[in-house]
């Protein structure tokens, strides 16, 4: 079943990134200004990042996404709780935290739900997004159903496919198991390698309601071009 989308509505999809660890402040602003220019719905930035991008963003309605135990997702749930509360407390309004594999690979399940339950717990009492990142390039297809499960549970806002730092991203069919799972409960945004307007257009009609990207503007461009007469797009 397909749908019209105006081009505005599209553009609220993307999380503009800019996750480089060399990322300067000018970098910040000129991030924060692209994603008011384009209204997109976040930029997503590495937590340190979060005071100086909620200051360039105050009077606009772009979100404040910041990435917790990034990227690999090897810290203690005490060092990821507080990096996320110190985020919220900078003026992050949206969290992007990465699981921890270990305890995937080693069948701990009981731990990463309580990881999950304690990240999410903070950000709800905040009124902040959640988003649970799974970075699929290092699971199964068993791992990531039986994640999405556990999300299905502990209601985070969003569970993510991939940092963009693993060795590879987003695929369609990740995507689409990861929705066939949670449903309607839990929304999917996709991340990793998403470069261009077919590849965005595949996620959203697979199931994605964010899309991270640091070719927003590329895609933005190019979904430009596909808008009708009727000013919508059918995806």
């Amino acid at each position: 079943m397909t749908k019209q989308y105006t081009l505005k509505e599209l553009r609220r999809f993307v999380d503009h990134t800019n996750l480089h660890a060399d990322a300067s402040r000018e970098d910040m602003k000129k991030l924060c200004q692209e994603a008011m220019d384009y209204n997109f719905k976040m930029v997503a930035i590495n937590s340190v990042q979060s005071k100086a991008c909620a200051e360039f963003l105050k009077d606009s309605d772009v979100h404040v996404g910041a990435a917790i135990g990034f990227p690999l997702g090897q810290q203690t749930i005490a060092t990821k709780v507080f990096e996320t509360e110190d985020a919220i407390k900078n003026g992050a309004d949206e969290i992007d935290y990465v699981i921890n594999l270990t305890e995937v690979v080693d069948g701990n399940f009981d731990y990463i739900k309580d990881e999950m339950e304690q990240i999410v717990k903070i950000c709800r009492d905040n009124d902040v997004i959640s988003k649970v990142i799974f970075e699929n390039c290092y699971l199964n297809k068993d791992q990531i159903r039986k994640l999405a499960e556990i999300s299905k549970e502990v209601k985070p806002d969003f569970i993510k496919t991939s940092t963009g730092f693993g060795p590879s991203g987003a695929t369609v069919e990740d995507v689409k198991l990861m929705k066939e799972v949670v449903g309607d409960t839990v929304k999917v945004k996709a991340a990793g390698g998403i470069r261009d307007v077919d590849t965005f257009i595949a996620m959203i009609k697979n199931g994605a309601e964010r899309i991270g990207t640091s070719s927003g503007i590329k895609i933005s461009e190019e979904l430009e071009k596909l808008v009708s007469d009727q000013g919508t797009i059918e995806i």
